[in-house]
């Protein structure tokens, strides 16, 4: 999926909270890939990066993937065409939540 054009449903704009975790906030926009199926059987995630607004839907370029090691999923890094980021900027983007598991991020 790295590079191709995507195009992400947010479920959790920036600056709400998680349904089942009232406690994590998301700091970013976070949604899935319509039609698409990942490790857990349910459809891919994504991070949309390089927004700094709530939106509901996102069509950008895939500029990362972070490959979890010990969970059954990966999640995608989507951002607009002329957004380019680096390793550490994504880690410290996403860090609310995958500080809970021992990822790898390709870019």
């Amino acid at each position: 999926m790295l590079g191709k054009i995507v195009t992400v449903t947010v479920d959790r704009p920036l600056g709400s909270y998680h349904p089942d975790y009232p406690d994590l906030y998301y700091p970013v926009n976070y949604g899935y890939i319509k039609g698409t199926v990942a490790g857990d059987g349910e459809e891919i995630d994504a991070y949309v990066l390089g927004i700094d607004t709530p939106v509901s839907e996102l069509r950008g370029r895939v500029v990362a993937i972070i490959h979890r090691k010990n969970d059954t999923e990966d999640k995608l890094v989507v951002a607009p065409d002329n957004v380019k980021l680096t390793e550490k900027e994504i880690l410290d983007r996403t860090f609310f939540q995958e500080r809970y598991f021992d990822i790898e991020i390709i870019i």
